[in-house]
């Protein structure tokens, strides 16, 4: 029932008038406590969103927009909101940020709470790709637009970056310096990042027939912690990689951090490329290589999708945007052979 009852379905559960309700709803206040207390138990019973009545009658938008981010700790996502902010101030718009700590049910309940503030739309980054918990957003004919990973489910507008295009290159870049023995700290492999980030990895290897080797694919969750303990097991292997590829910006951090505290030597005894130009990139000695992305043109992209389903407020294609990374070469990332042998290098 959730997102479809009616004003109606409230007051017949809580056997009171839709007057009523409608007070307790509105904080009219002259509502007797135990009356109040059932009607507040008959809108969780029957999952009624409260504006979801206003929204269908009101006459103008609300100029606010919701925002939801996995981790508000990843520095990608406050430079994307800062697109976002900007894009929505210059349109007399209210940007919400929310964080769900990569939690579905976190997810729902900020959309819930979204739906009842009456935002005008939403643009998000889904803990669960699937969508299934977006039917509450799609039944009120709120617009979505998605970024950084895809959603299954419903269609929406998605404004993405070519994560296969940019490891692609990143260990291209390292094969072509010598290097074979390349490691891969994977990020989640149900999302879209974690996914393609991945086969980038692999097609690189595949294009230059280096063979994929097991011990050198160390799953993360794109935290900072899983990156320092992945390249503490790379350190412990019996025959290390020469060369890590970090597919994250925080397990770029953790990875660094490990490095450092073994004593493995950054750029000498192993070279290094991350996914997203971090901030510690030209802070840390020697200065890291990375695939960079247009974060801040993301979140400018985004909203003008979604002001775009706002403002016309008629059915439209669906549309995908994919931004091109930059490979920005530093000194993590050293020839393996002075002569630059490419021994895996196809013709």
């Amino acid at each position: 029932m959730e997102g479809k009852a009616t004003i109606q379905d409230v007051a017949r559960v809580a056997e009171v008038s839709i007057a009523t309700v409608s007070r307790v709803i509105n904080n009219q206040g002259g509502v007797r406590k135990a009356t109040e207390e059932r009607i507040l138990k008959a809108i969780e019973e029957t999952g009624y969103i409260r504006n979801a009545a206003a929204r269908s009658i009101k006459i103008k938008d609300t100029k606010t927009i919701g925002v939801i981010v996995p981790d508000i700790n990843n520095p990608f996502f406050p430079s994307v909101m800062a697109g976002i902010e900007q894009k929505a101030r210059e349109n007399g718009y209210l940007a919400i940020l929310a964080s769900t700590n990569e939690s579905t049910v976190v997810e729902g309940e900020i959309l819930k709470n979204f739906i009842e503030r009456g935002v005008d739309g939403v643009i998000l980054t889904t803990a669960n790709e699937a969508g299934d918990h977006l039917k509450q957003v799609h039944e009120q004919g709120i617009p979505v637009v998605a970024v950084d990973r895809s959603i299954q489910r419903y269609d929406c507008d998605t404004v993405l970056v070519d994560n296969v295009k940019g490891s692609y290159q990143a260990v291209q870049h390292m094969i072509l310096q010598g290097h074979e023995k390349i490691a891969i700290i994977c990020g989640p492999q149900n999302t879209t990042p974690g996914r393609e980030r991945f086969i980038g990895y692999k097609k690189a290897l595949e294009d230059y027939n280096i063979p994929l080797d097991e011990r050198y694919i160390i799953q993360g969750d794109f935290g900072e912690r899983s990156g320092y303990l992945a390249a503490k097991e790379l350190h412990d292997l019996e025959e290390r990689p020469t060369a890590i590829f970090a597919s994250n910006n925080l397990m770029t951090i953790g990875c660094v951090k490990a490095v450092s505290a073994l004593d493995w030597k950054l750029g000498e005894e192993v070279s290094f490329f991350g996914f997203d130009d971090v901030e510690i990139a030209t802070f840390v000695n020697p200065k890291l290589s990375v695939v960079s992305r247009p974060m801040h043109a993301v979140g400018e992209i985004a909203f003008q999708l979604l002001h775009e389903r706002i403002q016309f407020k008629e059915p439209l294609p669906k549309r995908e945007y994919k931004l091109s990374p930059e490979l920005i070469v530093r000194e993590s990332s050293r020839a393996l052979f002075p002569k630059g042998i490419q021994s895996g290098q196809t013709s």
